[in-house]
């Protein structure tokens, strides 16, 4: 399994509430891609949004936030990590 960054764009003003509520719906269909989301970040002034997960592929961390109905601008692998 390989460890992505995923960048989501335009979600300008976004709360605290909205964030878990995006990253709960992430995890509630995450098992049916073999993915797994550890964690998000986002900065509401820019509206940027970043996801840390582990999956098999890219493509399983886009399927799974397209049906969360968020979907990702950008998805990174992420190979080396300290």
């Amino acid at each position: 399994m390989t460890k992505f960054m995923d960048v989501h764009h335009g979600m300008k003003g976004i709360t605290e509430e909205q964030l878990m509520a995006a990253h709960k719906a992430d995890l509630a269909i995450e098992g049916e891609e073999k993915v797994h989301f550890e964690r998000a970040w986002a900065d509401p002034a820019s509206g940027t949004v970043y996801c840390l997960s582990e999956a098999p592929s890219a493509e399983a961390v886009m399927r799974i936030h397209e049906r969360a109905g968020h979907p990702a601008n950008e998805i990174h692998p992420v190979p080396l990590m300290v």
